[in-house]
C-alpha cells in the first residue's frame, strides 16, 4: 500500500499471530479478487475534525475509476454532490440535495475537475485507498508473513464470516506493517479495509458490498489512464 498509510489500532483483536499459509494466500488474493470481480460496490467513510464524509459508490478495479455520491456528517452541506476520481484527478459535481445513490449515467455538465493531492486531503487519501484495493495479479503470499503480516481474529460483516489481518510493511516503507487491517472471507473475497490517515485522529473504513454494484461510467469527455 501507498506510504501516506499509518498506524491503525483495530477492533477486538485475538491476535495477533504469525499467519497460516491458508490465511497467506487469502490475503494474497484479496486485491486480485478485487480486479476479478471488475468493481465493487462501496462505502467509505472519511474522518474530519469538523465532520466527516460518507462516500456510496463503485469502483471500477479494471477501469481505475471510481464513482459515488457524498454526504458530510455532523457538517454542512456545502461537500454534497456527486465525485468522480482517478488515480490522479478528481470530478466534482455539486448538489444541494445530493441523492442517497449516485445517477448510473453522469450528469454531462456542473463538473469541476481538480488534481488528485497526494497529501493534506483524508478524502483524496481514502479515495487512492479505495481505487488500490484492486491488482491484476496476486500478491507474493510467501513475503507476506515475511514482512510483517498478521493473523488477528476473526468477526463478521454482512453476514459474512472472515479472518482480521494486518497488512506487510509498505514496500517503501520499513516497520509498517499491521498500518491496514483486512477482513477477508475464506475466498480471499475483501469485505473490509480500516487505516488511518494523515493527522486525523479516527481512521478511515472502506466496506464492500453495502449496495449493488453499478457498472463505473467515466464523466463525459473523460478518458481514464489505465
Amino acid at each position: 500500500m501507498a506510504a501516506f498509510l499509518l498506524a491503525d489500532g483495530g477492533s477486538g483483536p485475538s491476535g495477533p499471530r504469525a499467519l497460516t499459509s491458508d490465511e497467506a494466500n487469502r490475503l494474497a488474493l484479496a486485491r486480485f479478487r478485487n480486479y476479478q470481480a471488475h468493481g465493487r460496490a462501496v462505502t467509505i467513510t472519511v474522518p474530519g475534525a469538523a465532520g466527516g464524509l460518507i462516500v456510496t459508490g463503485s469502483v471500477d478495479y479494471q477501469g481505475k475509476l471510481g464513482y459515488g455520491v457524498v454526504h458530510g456528517t455532523g457538517r454542512d452541506t456545502s461537500s454534497d454532490g456527486l465525485i468522480e476520481w482517478t488515480a490522479t484527478s478528481v470530478f466534482v459535481h455539486p448538489m444541494a440535495n445530493a441523492p442517497a445513490h449516485a445517477p448510473a449515467s453522469p450528469p454531462r455538465s456542473a463538473w469541476y475537475r481538480r488534481p488528485l493531492l497526494s497529501s493534506g486531503s483524508a478524502l483524496d487519501s481514502s479515495l487512492t485507498i479505495a481505487l488500490k484495493l484492486g491488482s491484476d495479479r496476486p500478491d507474493n503470499a510467501e513475503l507476506l508473513p515475511q514482512n510483517g503480516a498478521a493473523w488477528w481474529g476473526r468477526d463478521q460483516v454482512g453476514g459474512h464470516q472472515v479472518d482480521v489481518m494486518t497488512g506487510p510493511s509498505s514496500p517503501d516503507r520499513s516497520g509498517t506493517a499491521g498500518n491496514v487491517r483486512y477482513w477477508v472471507g475464506s475466498d480471499g473475497t475483501l469485505y473490509r479495509v480500516r487505516v488511518s490517515v494523515g493527522s486525523e485522529s479516527q481512521p478511515v473504513v472502506i466496506v464492500f458490498d453495502t449496495q449493488k454494484y453499478v457498472p463505473v461510467k467515466p464523466v463525459p469527455g473523460v478518458t481514464p489512464k489505465r
